[in-house]
């Protein structure tokens, strides 16, 4: 049998002693341990200040295991002396012995920025700000590494974490004729307050929407107070133009295309601007004009006001029932009058509203099928629409936004057998520029879909093609034939992604050439089988883009049909 015997007083007394000293010991070697890290902290702190870096660095030997103020006042002496190569090894080790620590990688970015390796620098400062978001100094180090590549948005991000820039004045260089009331209020600023990054973007926006600036320039400037004093650099357009030969050039652009594209802006100092077009080539004649105004003064509110009228000969033998023995043609004669107005709410979200008449005759109809004749029904029509547009992503640091948009249309043509109709598209568009600064390289995609609902009209299909007078490209597949519309794939439905590469190949003061690859690839569709591809399409060739006097921009370019093994070449301008 086993026996339990009770601990006398003695046995339990004995027990507790060993149990105190096996707490107590422990504790007692970690104190006596501190106690010299602690002063030999204080002795090397005394070195550094007394600027004798090289005692420091004997004081603090290469080891791991240092603790971290030791392995940072190490390196902190090596900067000191210049030994760059040596500071840097003493701050990664710091680092990899003390991960969390964001000094570290603060101290990395600094021998970073001093042998130009701001890419370098700013992933360290990033990721020290991870760790404590809040530190002035590496808020306040990379915003100004942003603010030295010209990536203001970037810099507001961070400078605005630590209350800054705060602004003193607002100037122009030049002073700008726009009236100083609607110029005051596009700018999103006030005296003795911090700019922050969301008022710089709506400032940008507005002046956009104004259309009568370009190559803006926002400069800071550092007073001895700490404020900054803004400055707004931009060339404007006023009358027909920023001066007679960018006006003459914007004026005569299309003339290889048989157009001219009047123009006049800012009349009256307004922000009233007129543009209007004129071609009078014989298979497809156009007049076109638009007003567009700030509304009572307020850049943030347009109203715009527009007509478009043509006249074309279409041949859609290989569009509508490509079998169809005959060759399939037509006249269109088209004009469409509107009124819309534009709200920009914020630096995200803008959206437009408006009501549109429009009126078409189709004439000499030649082999088109009696059963798609609906299609092709003269008579009038009155139209609700509105479109909204929101940045989704703005990632300043990588330079990369997604901008979202939607728009939707209600309508009734007054023609049977037509009658109510609706529209909707929806569109993200990302553009990105991968180096740090300057636009030697711009990757653009954009995704865009579209459908219809209730019986449209023929000229509402949506074309996907190359076509001037629309923005659905597919660079392999022109629109035009002999001149004349319907080349392309129609129907009441479609989707469609673009991609291109743009790279600076040369540039001057009066013209920039990028060239690049692109991509395209999409479908077009429509339910009652007499339009649409057979087949998903796909597109791929390269591009020239000359920007020319800040007016206007050239695209030449080269397509090629992947599915048909097609070749085209291709030639626009866009503003």
């Amino acid at each position: 049998m086993e026996s339990h015997r009770q601990l006398g007083p003695a046995g339990g007394a004995v027990r507790l002693i060993f149990l105190v000293l096996f707490i107590l010991l422990p504790c007692s070697a970690a104190a006596q341990t501190a106690a010299p890290a602690a002063d030999k902290l204080l002795q090397v702190r005394k070195l550094y200040e007394a600027g004798r870096w090289n005692d420091v660095v004997q004081a603090v030997p290469d080891s791991p295991g240092e603790p971290a103020d030791l392995e940072l006042y190490r390196g902190l002496a090596l900067a000191k002396l210049q030994r760059w190569d040596e500071a840097r090894e003493a701050f990664e080790a710091g680092l990899a012995g003390h991960p969390r620590d964001a000094r570290f990688l603060t101290e990395l970015a600094g021998i970073a920025y001093r042998e130009r390796k701001y890419a370098l620098a700013t992933r360290y400062l990033r990721r020290a700000l991870a760790i404590d978001p809040h530190d002035d100094y590496a808020n306040n180090f990379i915003a100004s590494i942003y603010f030295l590549e010209d990536n203001l948005e970037a810099a507001l991000k961070y400078w605005n974490r630590v209350g800054k820039p705060r602004l003193a004045a607002l100037t122009y260089a030049p002073q700008p004729s726009l009236d100083p009331l609607i110029l005051d209020r596009a700018f999103s600023f006030s005296p003795d307050g911090v700019w922050g990054r969301n008022q710089y973007l709506t400032t940008k926006t507005r002046l956009d929407a104004l259309d009568l600036f370009s190559r803006t320039r926002f400069d800071l400037a550092g007073q001895p107070d700490g404020s900054f004093d803004l400055t707004f650099r931009a060339a404007e357009r006023n009358g027909w133009g920023g001066d007679k030969w960018q006006g003459l050039f914007s004026l005569l652009r299309g003339l290889p295309f048989e157009t001219v594209y009047p123009q006049f802006y800012d009349l009256g100092h307004s922000g009233f601007n007129w543009l209007s077009l004129l071609r009078w080539d014989d298979q497809k004649r156009r007049l076109s004009s638009e007003l567009d105004a700030p509304l009572f003064q307020n850049p943030a509110v347009h109203v715009r006001l527009y007509y478009d009228a043509r006249d074309e000969n279409w041949n859609v033998s290989n569009t509508i029932v490509p079998s169809a023995p005959s060759p399939s043609s037509l006249n269109l004669e088209k004009a469409v009058a509107g009124a819309e107005i534009h709200f920009i709410e914020s630096s995200r979200w803008q959206w437009r509203g408006g009501i549109e008449y429009s009126d078409r005759e189709y004439r000499t109809l030649s082999g088109i099928p009696a059963s798609a004749a609906s299609f092709f029904t003269s008579g009038s029509a009155l139209e609700l629409h509105s479109g909204v547009q929101r940045f989704v992503i703005r990632f300043p640091e990588r330079r990369f936004t997604l901008l979202a948009g939607a728009s939707g249309a209600l309508g009734a043509f007054f023609a049977n057998p037509l009658g109510h109709y609706g529209r909707l598209q929806g569109s993200l568009a990302a553009d990105w520029f991968p180096q740090a600064q300057g636009e030697d390289y711009e990757i653009q995609t954009r995704l865009r879909g579209g459908v219809t609902f209730g019986k449209v009209p023929f000229d509402d299909l949506f074309t996907l093609g190359f076509d001037r007078d629309t923005n659905l490209w597919l660079h392999g597949h022109p629109a035009l034939n002999d001149g004349q519309k319907g080349s392309a794939p129609l129907g009441r439905n479609f989707t469609l992604v673009n991609w291109e590469l743009d790279k600076i190949a040369y540039e001057n003061p009066f013209f920039t050439v990028k060239l690049g690859p692109l991509l395209d690839t999409g479908d077009v569709y429509d339910p009652s089988g007499f339009f649409g591809s057979p087949k998903w399409l796909w597109d791929t060739g390269l591009q020239t883009k000359i920007h020319v006097l800040d007016s206007a921009e050239i695209i030449l370019g080269y397509g090629k049909d992947l599915r048909s093994g097609r070749n085209s070449f291709f030639a626009t301008f866009s503003r």
